[in-house]
C-alpha cells in the first residue's frame, strides 16, 4: 500500500481510504460487529485511513473495529453540518464519545458549496480551529461536491484538508465538469492542501467500468488518498489489490459478480422528478410524495443519477 502525507499536516495516510458510509444505516445497514469486521479486513491489509461523518451513524462500527488495533496508528476523518459554535461543540463531543477517542484526526465541514456557505459556517470552523489548538482535533477542512468550494477553500490558510468529489465522468459534480474539478484540485494541491477524493465510482453508478474508474483517480498525482465505500470483505480484498497494482483473485471476482445490487434513494431526495423524466426504462415514479423504484423494470444503469441535482441516487 502506498502512503502519502496529507498536505502540510504530518499525517501519513494510505492511498486507499475506507469510506464508512456504505456499511451504515444509509446503505447496507450492517450490524456493528459485521461492519467492524469489514473495516478490520482493510486495516489488516494496510489501510490506515477511515472516512466517516456524523450523518453516516457508523461511529460504533469504527470503535468496534479499533478495539483490537493500536488506534493511534489509524487516522479518522469525520464531518458534520455544524454552522455555529454550539452545533460544532455538539458534533465534536459526539464524535469523541462514540468513537472512544481523545481526539479526532480530521474534522470537516460537510458538503460545502461555495465561499458563501463557508462564510455561513465560519463560526463552526473557528470552533474547530480552537479545538485544534487545544489538541482535540489535528486538522480541519471541508468536503464538497462543487468546484466553487474547492476554489474557495484553496485560498483559505486555515483550511488544511479538502475532500472533493472526483470521478472519470464528473458524476455528482454540481457546478462544472470533471476538467474544472481537476484544475481546482490541482490549484489546491499547489497551495499545500491535503486532498483525498470521494465517489470514484460515482456512488456505484459507474460499476460497469470499475477498472477504468480506479485507473483514472490513481493516475491523478495530486490526490493523496481516495475514499472508497466498501461493505463486504471481498470488496476490501479487491480494492486493496487494485490500489497495490495486483491482480484480483478469481474467487473474489466470482463472489463480487454475484452480489445483488439495488437502486438506493437517499432520504434528502426532493422529488424534483428529473430522474423520472430521464429514466428510459420507466422504472422511477413519484408516489405519495416519495420516489419509488420499480425493481422489475430497473436495469441498474445508473443513468438517472446524472440527472439528480442532489446526488441522492446510488447503486448499492
Amino acid at each position: 500500500m502506498d502512503y502519502n502525507i496529507l498536505g502540510k499536516t504530518e499525517m501519513k495516510v494510505s492511498k486507499l481510504c475506507f469510506g464508512a458510509l456504505t456499511i451504515g444505516p444509509l446503505q447496507a445497514n450492517l450490524p456493528i460487529k459485521d461492519g467492524a469486521r469489514v473495516i478490520e479486513e482493510a486495516l489488516d491489509r494496510g489501510v490506515n485511513f477511515i472516512d466517516t461523518a456524523e450523518l453516516y451513524k457508523t461511529y460504533g462500527h469504527i470503535k468496534e473495529a479499533l478495539k483490537s488495533k493500536n488506534s493511534k496508528d489509524i487516522i479518522i476523518a469525520t464531518k458534520s453540518y455544524s454552522y455555529s459554535r454550539r452545533t460544532a461543540e455538539e458534533s465534536l463531543k459526539k464524535a469523541l464519545k462514540e468513537l472512544g477517542r481523545d481526539y479526532i484526526d480530521i474534522f470537516l465541514l460537510h458538503e460545502q458549496e461555495n465561499e458563501y456557505t463557508l462564510k455561513g459556517h465560519y463560526e463552526a470552523l473557528e470552533y474547530f480551529i480552537k479545538m485544534k489548538e487545544k489538541g482535540f482535533i489535528r486538522a480541519v477542512g471541508i468536503s464538497t461536491h462543487t468546484v466553487a468550494a474547492v476554489k474557495a477553500a484553496a485560498k483559505m490558510e486555515e483550511i488544511e484538508i479538502i475532500h472533493p468529489l472526483i470521478n472519470k465522468n464528473g458524476l455528482g459534480i454540481m457546478d462544472g465538469t470533471v476538467d474544472d474539478m481537476i484544475k481546482a484540485i490541482k490549484t489546491a494541491k499547489e497551495n499545500n492542501k491535503g486532498i483525498y477524493g470521494m465517489k470514484p465510482l460515482g456512488g456505484g453508478n459507474l460499476l460497469n467500468s470499475i477498472d477504468d474508474c480506479f485507473d483514472f483517480v490513481l493516475n491523478l498525482p495530486f490526490l493523496d488518498s481516495i475514499a472508497v465505500g466498501m461493505q463486504r470483505l471481498e470488496e476490501v480484498i479487491a480494492n486493496v489489490n487494485r490500489f497495490d497494482g495486483k491482480s484480483i483473485p478469481k474467487d473474489i471476482l466470482k463472489k463480487l459478480s454475484k452480489k445483488n445490487r439495488k437502486l438506493h434513494i437517499d432520504f434528502w431526495c426532493k422529488r424534483c422528478g428529473k430522474c423520472v423524466e430521464a429514466c428510459k426504462s420507466k422504472a422511477l415514479s413519484i408516489q405519495n410524495d416519495k420516489l419509488v423504484v420499480d425493481t422489475e423494470k430497473c436495469v441498474l444503469c445508473g443513468y438517472c443519477s446524472s440527472y439528480c441535482p442532489e446526488f441522492c441516487i446510488k447503486v448499492v
